[in-house]
């Protein structure tokens, strides 16, 4: 299905950035231990330097490493929503750079349902991809592979395509879990119950 993964493997490990389905929009990644590929992201996207990425991967648990402990109504909504248009905001482990959350102590970690990405991620180092959505910032994200084409070609190095799995067109819903509390920052495509919220 997924063609090409030696090239994709390494031209990540060239420090190179990539663009590729989700099932929400298009997203745009490199290996997370890659300074000059993360600043890259920023260029590409002339991105303010205090809006972090995140972190996803074709399964939970090789984001753990990277996080502290996720508190029980993060684990609830993994359970739930993962994998899923949901991005968990929680706290940040040493293993996560700072250059990845423009300084700041969480971190967002998603698991997309879409077989391209997981493929994707079952091939590269370590399984995770710091990334963001494949536009020019302030501009709408990418929701077809044209429309991924027109945006990166020629600012991302590889622009991989969806052998016909889709994305659905919605961002991912971002909540917040801290101290077992949640809160939501941007309302997306899964539409969180009342009861997670008290």
């Amino acid at each position: 299905m997924l063609k090409d993964k030696e090239n994709i493997i390494k031209c990540l490990k060239d420090g190179g950035v990539i663009a590729y389905v989700t099932d929400t929009v298009w997203g745009l990644g490199c290996l997370p231990d890659n300074e000059k590929a993360v600043k890259k992201i920023y260029e590409i996207k002339k991105r303010e330097a205090q809006k972090p990425l995140i972190l996803m991967s074709n399964e939970v648990y090789n984001l753990f490493d990277y996080v502290k402990p996720i508190p029980k109504i993060g684990q609830i909504l993994i359970k739930k929503y993962f994998p899923g248009a949901l991005t968990i905001v929680t706290d940040k482990s040493e293993k996560t750079p700072d250059y990845i959350t423009s300084g700041m102590q969480t971190v967002g970690i998603r698991v997309p349902d879409n077989e391209i990405f997981r493929q994707i991620c079952e091939a590269v180092p370590n399984h995770v991809l710091a990334t963001t959505s494949a536009n020019l910032s302030h501009q709408p994200s990418a929701k077809t592979y044209a429309q991924a084409l027109e945006n990166m070609s020629g600012l991302a190095d590889m622009i991989i395509p969806d052998y016909g799995f889709y994305a659905q067109g919605l961002e991912s819903t971002v909540v917040g879990v801290m101290n077992n509390e949640l809160r939501i920052f941007r309302q997306g495509q899964i539409v969180l119950d009342e009861k997670f919220l008290h």
